[in-house]
């Protein structure tokens, strides 16, 4: 029985040494990237530019333009500058989880939300 417990304990203190995941977050500031998701049960694709302050967005032929304010080097808030519904007026809270060379994985949720969602966006240019 000792022994048992002895392992599960060694097996537990080995996987948590682990190095943290990476999140070169700077990388990923600006740049032109895709985002694939489910809608619907078909797959879409949204095109977005980002700079330092400005994301513009392509949905299925149409472009919306939301400011970024940066609150530290893997978070941001991003606000419509044109909604058209009460919907579009939420801004959306985003947060970098991990980063590789072409890609980052996130998190994301309307502000005052409790359902976060997950994605993966790929750097193009």
């Amino acid at each position: 029985m000792m022994r048992h417990l002895f392992l599960v304990v060694a097996i537990v203190l080995l996987g948590s040494c682990q190095p943290p995941p990476e999140r070169n977050c700077k990388a990923f500031r600006k740049g032109t990237f895709s985002f694939t998701a489910l809608v619907d049960g078909a797959e879409k694709t949204t095109i977005f530019t980002r700079s330092e302050n400005i994301e513009i967005e392509e949905f299925e032929g149409v472009k919306d333009t939301s400011s970024i304010r940066w609150i530290n080097d893997c978070e941001y808030v991003l606000k419509k500058l044109n909604p058209k519904n009460r919907l579009e007026e939420k801004s959306i809270h985003i947060k970098i989880l991990t980063t590789s060379d072409s890609s980052y994985t996130f998190e994301y949720n309307a502000i005052g939300e409790k359902q976060k969602f997950r994605g993966k966006a790929l750097k193009i240019h």
